[in-house]
């Protein structure tokens, strides 16, 4: 015992420099040094965009990373918080809009996707795999066309436009950098929350019961409860994308939360790598970047045919996405420079 006990009082403590580690702090640098070289265009369609969807696949890769539940409903509960800040706050289209201030109204938005999303988990926790996607796909689906046909609430097919981002301490927050900083901070602590749960209590508590959920529930844990706890958390980063997804196109429709985008989310997700939290916004970058360019190059008719292609030979090459190439590398260009080496 004194023996260990000597040992960590003499090991050396590590820096917050050193626990983040140097990939965090050159990704750091260059997120935030970013708008200096970037134009209006790359820093709201590219970047800004990119960081909202990216947080829509960390709260599907929380889900299926670390609980073993793939969900299609994301952007439906996205769309829960973009749709409740239309209604709460002001809208141009004559329908409902109560005026609420956005400190009031952004708050509310993102509790009730939360409290929806812990809706749909307790709804498909009881299910494992191919059921799960298909009840989530079923809850996506029929939300999609409750939004189209009702409009009394949602509008009907037009949905809700004329939805301005909140301008206070002298700052208008839809302008292009500072839009961009402002998606860059709730990612960062989207990012940041999701990598300290995962080795929290709960999160290896989630883990587990991910691997063999009968073990802890014969060891006394209550499996449901941990699984819905974990939706509720994944509605919180889901609510907070669609929130600014819904300043961002200054509008909401049943177009918003089609089932479209809800597999876009999954296959942002699948692209960038569910092994840990940077892959969705890896996938992100990369679907954004193929939906504003590829259409260019390959002509409309051709976007969807390519963006499946490239889906697949990531998916083929390596089933971990770009996180899972990037690991085959890494080890090789280690091998090189040690031969490298004098």
């Amino acid at each position: 015992m004194s023996l260990t006990l000597a040992t960590d009082a003499t090991a050396p403590r590590q820096t917050w420099l050193e626990k983040l580690g140097p990939g965090h702090v050159i990704l750091a640098v260059a997120l935030v040094l970013y708008p200096l070289v970037a134009s209006d265009f790359f820093l709201t369609q590219i970047g800004g965009y990119s960081l909202i969807f990216g947080m829509l696949a960390l709260s599907l890769m929380m889900l299926a990373g670390y609980g073993g539940m793939v969900s299609l409903a994301q952007i439906t509960v996205a769309g829960i918080a973009a749709y409740a800040i239309a209604i709460l706050g002001n809208n141009n289209s004559n329908v409902l809009g109560f005026g609420w201030p956005w400190w009031l109204a952004a708050p509310f938005a993102v509790l009730a996707a939360a409290v929806a999303s812990a809706l749909i988990g307790w709804i498909s926790v009881r299910t494992e795999g191919i059921y799960t996607i298909m009840i989530t796909l079923a809850i996506a689906t029929a939300t999609y066309y409750f939004a189209q046909q009702n409009y009394a609430i949602f509008n009907g097919h037009s949905g809700y436009a004329g939805i301005h981002a909140p301008s206070f301490w002298g700052v208008n927050w839809r302008d292009p950098k500072a839009f961009y900083y402002l998606c860059l901070g709730f990612a960062v602590l989207s990012y940041a929350a999701i990598l300290y749960g995962a080795h929290s209590t709960f999160g290896l508590t989630l883990q587990a019961i991910r691997d063999n959920p009968r073990r802890m529930r014969a060891l006394g844990y209550d499996v449901t409860a941990h699984k819905v706890f974990a939706w509720f958390l994944a509605g919180i980063i889901a609510g907070l994308a669609g929130v600014l997804l819904v300043w961002f196109n200054g509008r909401v429709s049943p177009g918003t939360i089609g089932v479209d985008v809800a597999i876009d989310v999954l296959i942002i997700a699948v692209i960038g790598g569910l092994r840990h939290p940077i892959g969705p916004f890896l996938g992100a970058l990369v679907v954004v970047l193929m939906q504003t360019f590829a259409i260019d190059i390959v002509g409309a008719e051709r976007f969807n045919t390519l963006i499946g292609l490239v889906f697949l030979v990531i998916v083929f090459v390596s089933p971990d996405g770009i996180l899972g190439l990037w690991g085959r590398i890494k080890p090789h260009l280690a091998q090189e420079s040690l031969r490298s080496g004098p």
